[in-house]
């Protein structure tokens, strides 16, 4: 079960700033998704980097332990980072890989564990799941090999894997996770509260804030 991690956006939207770079629990934010990923269960993980891709490697002294993969296309949107991600994971001995965002601090590595754990079935590498909130499909997904070729000939923009989960929408396991998780991520300066928010505070919130997954935009 790989790990995939995107973080290659620049922020846009908090200035310029870019998500990876922001502070969190004595480390950088991209170093708190990369762990989250691992500690639920994910082996090897990969991080896509992107808008100040140096910098976040100087800066992110915690990301010894797992591959970094550069998207040079980032400025496009997601989708070509999720398609540079998936190729670097190609050939590897991975069934599937979870996917999860670099700007949603309250996705714990017990929302990976579930997700794998429920939504991984008999046939991993055939294998569609996503957790949900509320019943609304979020993060993080999981995707069995099978399926990676069409989601890479499939994402563009900004919309990454949402053509082919709509698609094969009767194929994908919702795993609820709203108990342990919130999906809430940072876009805006006034999404900056949630790099101090205890988890319990984000769940309690949730229901006023959709599942915004980087699959569906």
């Amino acid at each position: 079960m790989a790990g995939l991690l995107l973080a290659a956006g620049a922020g846009r939207r908090l200035g310029g700033h870019p998500k990876a770079l922001l502070g969190y629990r004595g480390g950088l934010l991209v170093e708190h998704a990369a762990r989250v990923l691992r500690d639920g269960g994910c082996d090897p993980v990969h991080v896509v980097l992107g808008a100040a891709a140096d910098t976040v490697r100087e800066r992110a002294t915690g990301l010894g332990a797992y591959t970094l993969v550069d998207n040079p296309e980032w400025a496009e949107g997601m989708g070509s980072s999720l398609r540079r991600g998936l190729a670097s994971l190609a050939g590897g001995r991975a069934l599937a890989a979870v996917v999860a965002l670099v700007d949603q601090p309250g996705i714990g590595p017990d929302a990976v564990r579930r997700v794998i754990g429920e939504g991984l079935g008999d046939a991993p590498a055939c294998a569609l799941a996503a957790a949900a909130y509320g019943g609304k499909r979020g993060h993080p997904v999981l995707l069995g090999v099978e399926h990676w070729p069409g989601i890479v000939a499939s994402a563009s923009g900004d919309q990454g894997a949402r053509a082919y989960l709509k698609a094969y929408e009767s194929s994908v396991t919702l795993v609820e996770c709203g108990d342990l998780a919130a999906p809430d991520d940072i876009d805006t300066p006034a999404d900056l509260r949630l790099l101090g928010d205890d988890l319990s505070a984000l769940r309690k919130g949730a229901s006023n804030h959709p599942a915004r997954s980087a699959t569906d935009r």
